[in-house]
């Protein structure tokens, strides 16, 4: 089979298609032939060796999958040759069959495309794990989320509405925030041109913003939190920008504010059964056209690299897709 291979740490040119043995499932192991597969953001800092994840090399880079099963392994319930799954692998996903647990698939119904739900699982899963599970957003909230143009922003613009948040998006640019208005956000904020602070605190109506959602850093971070309400939840997603905040204690403690982490990873592996009901409820609104993943690129396995780097340099709207036929 082929596979996209990370054999050195770097950017995404290094990366090279090989042809490898295709994998046989061990115990309560199912194999997937991918049909597609999402990428994100940190796929680029994993190939970099500069995520949370360090896969030893050579490996394939790639989160998350849909396809369908085409081996069982031993021991293996709830799933048949043929059967229609989507998964979360962390890297991996990047060639032709995977070998994943059985227990870390997730059945698709027959209306719901291998596109959409190769694309969604990361972003929709951070964003609702993120709103629901740790901030606890409130129907009637203001919700304000950073780099709303990416995948992680498009999708809690979304989620943000169906719960029932006003939600403001900054980018950093005018063709960005008109795709934040597209997909859902009430009051946009160019954050190349405009005070952030200031503008967050005039949109919020002089309250600021009882959730801040950010998968940027840096000090865009510094500058929205400055502007969070009494109570306010800021949930550190990510460090797209490339710098890591150091936010001065005595801003919480003023605010009676709370710093949340969201390691979206880690909670698949520690709640699973939790991760489960996400991904259901994501399926059942996707299934209803309550959430509308935006897929911005779509290419072959042999683009994938080239998607990545457009990944990098910040040309990508939603999501980029790898289609295997």
């Amino acid at each position: 089979m082929r596979a996209l291979l990370c054999k050195r740490l770097g950017p995404p040119d290094l990366l090279a298609i090989e042809t490898i043995a295709s994998p046989d499932p061990r115990s309560k192991e199912i194999v997937i032939r991918v049909k597609a597969a999402g990428l994100n953001f940190f796929d680029t800092l994993i190939i970099s060796g500069k995520y949370q994840y360090r896969p030893e090399v050579p490996f394939s880079p790639g989160a998350e999958l849909s396809g369908t099963v085409v081996k069982l392994g031993r021991d293996v319930e709830g799933f048949s040759l043929g059967d229609r799954v989507m998964a979360f692998t962390g890297w991996g996903a990047l060639r032709e069959e995977v070998a994943v647990k059985a227990a870390k698939a997730i059945a698709l119904p027959d209306d719901v495309g291998h596109e959409a739900a190769a694309v969604m699982q990361v972003t929709y899963g951070t964003a609702l794990h993120a709103l629901h599970d740790r901030a606890l957003l409130r129907a009637g909230e203001t919700l304000v989320v950073l780099g709303g143009a990416g995948g992680t922003g498009q999708a809690a613009i979304e989620l943000g509405k169906l719960l029932g948040a006003a939600v403001i998006a900054v980018a950093a640019s005018d063709e960005k925030l008109e795709f934040c208005r597209s997909v859902g956000a009430d009051q946009v904020i160019n954050s190349t041109r405009e005070n952030v602070k200031e503008r967050i605190k005039e949109l919020a109506h002089g309250r600021g913003a009882d959730v801040i959602f950010d998968p940027v850093g840096g000090d865009l971070s510094e500058a929205a939190f400055r502007s969070i309400a009494w109570g306010g939840r800021h949930l550190v997603i990510g460090f797209a920008s490339g710098e890591i905040p150091r936010l001065a204690l005595n801003l919480p403690l003023l605010k009676g504010a709370s710093i949340t982490g969201v390691f979206w990873g880690e909670h698949v592996e520690r709640d699973p059964d939790r991760h489960r009901a996400n991904m259901e409820r994501l399926i059942n609104w996707l299934r209803n056209k309550r959430i509308r993943p935006h897929i911005d690129h779509s290419c072959r396995l042999e683009e994938a690299h080239l998607a990545l780097m457009a990944i990098v340099k910040r040309e990508i709207k939603g999501k980029a897709i790898v289609v295997i036929p």
